[in-house]
């Protein structure tokens, strides 16, 4: 095989692997391409091209996660992972940890962890390395690496959910609650949503976003069902998808461009959680990104349309000044 052969034929574990360290796909993809560098331009070839690749690219996402976490901290409002639809790697022997290590449930997790107990835990964990391979690829000890996992786990462990839906439940759930979005059904998406479900949203300061999180299965489900049809209305539409292994969908704008990401979270047969990635950045990987001003000046037009509709077809609206105000939340 040629370096270049090598390479590419590993390309796909080292994404994965940089990416649950980083949560990035822009630096996730970047790291790879490090790593080629440095592998190209080293002058002998390695005994194994997976332990020198998988430790180099090791080593550089634990030096960009340290510098990116100052950047976290400074983040405007919550902050998401940028959002996955196809991990490039497949492992039969492992594809239950790969699948739950990809999801934003666990990529928030694992953002709770110092970038060595981090990677520790993704190489361990999700690829199985060996001890031997995972001290190489972090330059500790042995001994010193098994105290990182023990740590890590702890950490992990104490995060998690105690019943989580399997895949076939999820994936029936998030149908139905597509299937009441479409219709604007408040009693539809009330009843799939857990009493304490929480929506929030990542626009990182540069998309509209949620101000606050709404919490609550009647706050939620009401904003749903009065935002959504808005957005229908100015011909914005949504094809579900799996977004880091867990049912979602990708909104886009009219002309087909990404406006944002619908991550859904589902514990013991109800949603849990449901997270919106709108941030332009965060959306690049994905095709050409909608101008989320814009679509947000269009909505607002449209509300005022409906409320002026809606006082014209019933004149006892007018004095009381009632007008399509349910589910309306406030935006930064």
């Amino acid at each position: 095989m040629s370096k270049v052969d090598e390479f590419e034929e590993l390309r796909p574990l080292l994404f994965s692997i940089a990416y649950r360290i980083l949560g990035s796909v822009g630096e996730a993809e970047d790291a790879v391409q490090e790593t080629w560098l440095r592998f190209d331009a080293s002058a002998t070839r390695p005994a194994s091209a997976k332990a020198f690749l998988s430790t180099t690219v090791t080593r550089i996402s634990i030096d960009v996660l340290r510098s990116a976490r100052v950047r976290r901290e400074e983040y405007v409002g919550p902050w998401f992972p940028e959002p996955l639809l196809n991990d490039p790697y497949q492992d039969p022997a492992h594809s239950a940890e790969l699948a739950d290590s990809v999801s934003m449930a666990a990529l928030l997790l694992l953002e709770r962890l110092s970038p060595l107990e981090r990677s520790v835990f993704v190489l361990r964990e999700v690829f199985a390395f060996g001890f031997d391979e995972i001290a190489a690829a972090v330059g500790r000890s042995e001994a010193a690496c098994r105290q990182l996992l023990v740590r890590a786990r702890r950490h992990m462990h104490a995060g998690r959910p105690r019943f989580e839906a399997d895949r076939q439940e999820r994936q029936e759930l998030a149908a139905r609650f597509f299937d009441a979005l479409r219709e604007g059904d408040v009693v539809g998406l009330r009843d799939l949503l857990a009493a304490d479900v929480s929506m929030v949203g990542d626009g990182g300061g540069k998309a509209p976003q949620l101000a606050r999180a709404v919490v609550g299965a009647e706050n939620v489900a009401r904003l749903l069902a009065t935002v959504f049809p808005l957005l229908a209305r100015i011909d914005v539409t949504f094809e579900p998808h799996e977004v880091n292994g867990r049912p979602g969908a990708v909104f886009r704008d009219r002309d087909n461009k990404v406006l944002h990401i619908l991550a859904l979270e589902v514990l013991d047969g109800q949603i849990q959680t449901i997270r919106s990635v709108i941030n332009p950045d965060k959306l690049g990987h994905l095709g050409p990104v909608a101008d989320a001003w814009a679509v947000d000046r269009e909505v607002k037009q449209a509300r005022r349309e409906m409320t002026v509709q809606a006082v014209t077809d019933n004149p006892a609206l007018r004095s009381t000044g009632a007008g399509i105000k349910n589910g309306e939340q406030r935006w930064e």
